[in-house]
């Protein structure tokens, strides 16, 4: 999840926008060893995502905003209202812009789907990375159902109960790997936006750039509100959030 929901690894808030009330901490996994294979069915699958957590209504709009060292990153993500069908199942789609001082570096297309259970599925990215206003690569796009690819968990539909579990969020072998283990379910976070309480955290990863790693936050009713870059002062925070008809 390129632009947003997955790899925000270059950006740099001003210090001290954002605090965290510190918790146990549940453990850190390693990669899984075992090769990973699913198998879901459309019949399986519901029309809406409206995970506590990872809620996708349309009309939504989120806005992340930071200072780099090569200027102000902006993330636009809106929830649109069209849907498209992957491996026969009805996906909701999410447009992330990204632009670096006003110019569009990014512009991504996730497609996401949630099942009766409430657990929120990750079909499809297609990304478009620009150079200097030129589109340059699509470097990261994926399907599942298509070469291989298949398709991973972004949201627990109880993630409490999942505490100290990995999970495959993707998987289109050696190009988007991204995984994540489910650390908290109680955080307290407060971020230019608002104070969260129950916030779900998150340790995020891929086995194709060992040694990177981010934590990210997400509160009930909005979704990710806060990614942090473990080892450095780099994150991403919400400083606006828009639900439809806002």
């Amino acid at each position: 999840m390129r632009a947003l929901w997955l790899n925000l690894l270059s950006v740099l808030v001003v210090a001290g926008c954002v605090s965290r009330t510190p918790v146990a901490e549940g453990p850190a996994a390693g990669p899984m060893a075992t090769p990973y294979s699913v198998s879901i069915s459309p019949a399986d699958f519901v029309g809406v995502v409206d995970n506590l957590y990872f809620p996708l209504l349309p009309g939504t709009r989120y806005i992340y905003e930071s200072q780099t060292g090569e200027g102000v990153e902006r993330v636009e993500v809106e929830v649109l209202s069209e849907t498209r069908e992957v491996m026969g199942i009805t996906a909701t789609i999410v447009r992330d812009t990204v632009t670096l001082d006003g110019e569009l570096i990014e512009d991504t297309f996730d497609w996401f789907a949630q099942d009766r259970q409430g657990n929120v599925w990750y079909l499809r990215e297609d990304v478009s990375n620009y150079e200097n206003g030129q589109l340059a690569d699509r470097a990261g796009s994926w399907e599942a159902g298509v070469d291989g690819a298949l398709p991973g968990i972004i949201m627990y539909a109880v993630p409490s109960a999942h505490i100290g579990e990995t999970y495959r969020q993707e998987y289109y072998p050696g190009e988007a790997e991204d995984m994540a283990d489910l650390m908290s379910a109680d955080e307290s976070v407060t971020v230019p936006y608002g104070p969260f309480d129950d916030v779900v955290q998150t340790r995020d990863y891929t086995p194709l750039e060992p040694g990177i790693e981010e934590h990210k936050y997400y509160a009930p009713g909005i979704g990710l509100i806060w990614s942090e870059h473990v080892g450095s002062e780099e994150e991403l925070v919400l400083i606006s959030f828009m639900p439809p008809g806002g």
